[in-house]
This record gives structure tokens, sequence and C-alpha cells, in this order.
């Protein structure tokens, strides 16, 4: 099966690579539009950046900047929409909005985050990180970086079950640059194939990030768009299911391509 294609859509001002070009609102549901007709399968709406040593958004301001997109989206498209937070609040008034999903870079860590997620009934992907984006990539150390999120995501589905929430709801995201070095980086993409061990689908976040540049000789994020494709392509080759990328169009292709031959 083709691995499916998530839209990346920020409505913030400061997020690593296109904070600012849809804090508007009629720019974000432009864009979001524009990834539609691109072809994409999952759009995924955050009103906080997780980029390293991002400053938390408040609760407000959050609700106000992904709310009334999402409810413009819901009545214009039938593409499945990802609410990309941590907050269990922001999680409820997503849903009731119109979104269908949940990526939460904190793995419903946040108090109440999980007794939210099982009410909502909703898919939820959950994402390794260490540390928070305030301070993820101070240093991160593993013992084994496969193993210590293998043991993570073992402890988070074991939790999301006790807490009602069915395992079939369940998506994996190994958290490519939360709280990882270069070094680890490279290693969970050499070696993602090992987290189908959960029998979940995977999901794969890479596109246009600070490992896809230092692969390039340190290219600037705008001119990572090649590089994060094949990144995908890789990603997908050994196993994902969702791809995550600002560039809808050009994952499209290379996919195509990758499923012509296979």
């Amino acid at each position: 099966m083709t691995a499916k294609i998530m839209g990346v859509l920020n409505v913030t001002p400061d997020s690593f690579s296109d904070g600012g070009q849809c804090f508007d609102i009629s720019d974000a549901v432009h864009s979001a539009q524009y990834m539609i007709a691109q072809g994409v399968d999952i759009i995924d709406i955050g009103g906080e950046s997780t980029r390293p040593y991002a400053d938390r958004v408040s609760l407000k301001d959050e609700l106000k900047r992904i709310i009334p997109v999402i409810e413009i989206l819901a009545k214009i498209t039938d593409i499945p929409i990802s609410i990309d937070t941590s907050k269990p609040e922001v999680m409820i008034q997503a849903i009731k909005s119109g979104a269908s999903m949940i990526n939460d870079v904190c793995a419903l860590s946040v108090n109440g985050a999980l007794e939210v997620a099982s009410e909502l009934c909703v898919d939820v992907c959950l994402v390794h990180m260490q540390g928070v984006p305030k301070n993820m990539q101070s240093n991160p150390m593993y013992s084994d970086i496969i193993e210590n999120i293998k043991h993570f995501f073992a402890d988070k589905i074991e939790a999301c079950i006790s807490t009602g929430i069915n395992e079939s709801k369940l998506i994996l995201d190994p958290g490519f640059g939360f709280g990882k070095t270069y070094e680890h980086n490279l290693e969970i993409l050499r070696r993602f194939d090992e987290f189908k061990s959960f029998g979940l689908p995977l999901l794969a976040g890479i596109s246009r990030k600070t490992m896809i540049g230092q692969m390039l000789n340190d290219r600037d994020v705008n001119e990572r768009v090649t590089g994060s494709v094949v990144g995908a392509i890789i990603a997908v080759q050994n196993g994902a299911d969702i791809v995550r990328v600002h560039d809808v169009r050009e994952t499209k292709d290379a996919l195509m391509v990758l499923g012509s031959v296979n």
C-alpha cells in the first residue's frame, strides 16, 4: 500500500520552515487548498511551534490560531484534519470543530491528555521526544537510541490501552529531531523498520529538518526540498506508513515512481 502524505500547516509566526507564511486565517486556508489540489491525504494543523528552543503558547492563543482554520476546512473538504497539539483542551475543541486525529509531540503526557484522547476516540500519533522543545536539543543522550524509543513506545501503548484507548487508534512516530543528535537521527532512519515490531502504523517527519540540512552541508531550510523527498522515500522503504511533509507534490511524485517499480 502506498504511504499517505500528511501536509504541514503551521498557523504560527515562528515555525522553523514556514513560520508566518500561514499565520493569517485566509493564508492558512489557501495553503491547505493548495495541498489538497496536490493530492495530500491528511492536513496537520498546528498553532504552537515545536521547533528547538521554541517558547510555549497560551491556550487562548493556540485556540485562536487553529479553530477558525479547522472550521473552514471541515466545511470545504473531506480530507482528514489532524491537530498538532499537546494541550487536552485544544484537542477537545479541534475535534469538535472538525479534526479527526491528534498528533502529539508529548505523546499524551500532559495531565489529562490520555483521558481526553480516550473520550474523543480518534486516531492518535504518539511522538517520541526527549525533554521539551525548549531544551530537547541540549545534549540529548541515549544508551541505545532504537531500544530506548521502543521502550518508550511500549510504555505509552500500555498507558493508552489501560486508559481505554483502542490500540488500533495508535500511530507511532520516533520523532526525528526531537531530542536527537544528527547521529541519532541517521540511526533512526537506517533502522526505522525495527519499529514495525509493534504492528502499528508508523509516521516519519523528516521534511526540511536540520538533519537534512546537515546531510547537504548546512543547506538553508528552504533549499532542502530534494533532500527531504529522498529522506521520505527512504523512510517509506523502511516501513513508514505516513510521511509528514512541507512539499506535497514533490513527495507524491516520488512515491508514485516508487510505487510503479515495487
